[in-house]
Order: structure tokens, then sequence, then C-alpha cells
């Protein structure tokens, strides 16, 4: 057999989820140690509770909606994936499809069904 079947895919995208359980919004590639995760606007930038749907075929995507906080002049362009609300450990991040750029306070959302990951 060479590699994973779905189903040792799916187990370790189920282990996954099961940590990440919170996502963040960062202004530039957060690497290992989480790096340029935003901060301050009013109201206030945090981390959001992300919601996995089941590890299907390789591939997981979020079961619900993501809402964050921006404050104006920052420009996110990557997500990340943590253990905690605060503090914590970085379990992995992605680049955004686009970066945005928020001149004044906004929000930024993510739709459910929108992030995913998947081995292959």
């Amino acid at each position: 057999m060479a590699g994973l079947p779905a189903a040792g895919e799916n187990a370790l995208l189920a282990g996954l989820t099961a940590s990440a359980t919170f996502a963040a919004l960062h202004t530039a590639d957060p690497g290992s140690n989480g790096t340029s995760e935003v901060t301050g606007g009013s109201p206030a930038y945090a981390r959001k509770s992300i919601t996995w749907g089941s590890p299907s075929n390789g591939s997981v995507s979020t079961g619900a909606s993501l809402v964050f906080d921006v404050p104006g002049s920052t420009t996110i362009s990557y997500l990340g994936y943590w253990t905690a609300s605060t503090s914590g450990t970085v379990l992995g991040s992605r680049a955004l499809d686009t970066s945005q750029t928020f001149a004044t306070q906004g929000t930024y959302t993510l739709a459910s069904g929108n992030v995913s990951e998947s081995i292959s």
C-alpha cells in the first residue's frame, strides 16, 4: 500500500480538527510561532472559535461562518489555526485567497465551508 487510504487521511484530519479549535487572522505568514497576528481595533480583534465538519475522503471544511473584527490600517493575508482563544499553540496556517486591506475598522467573514484542509 502506497500512501494513506481515505480512512487514514480522515483520522489525521480528525486529530487536527479536534485540536485546532480557534482561528486567527495574520498580516503575514505566521510561521511555526504564530507571528503577525492582528491586534487592536474597536470592537477589538479576537480569535474565533472554529467549527469543523466531519472529515470525508481526506478533506474537511468549516461547519460555520467566522466573522472577525479588523482594525483600520490593517492588511490581512493569512489564517492561522490555534489551540486556544489566547496564547496556545499555532498548528498551521494558510494564505487567504486574496489579501484584504482595511482603511477603517471593519469585519472579515469566512463563510461556512469556505475554509477546508485536505491530505493529498
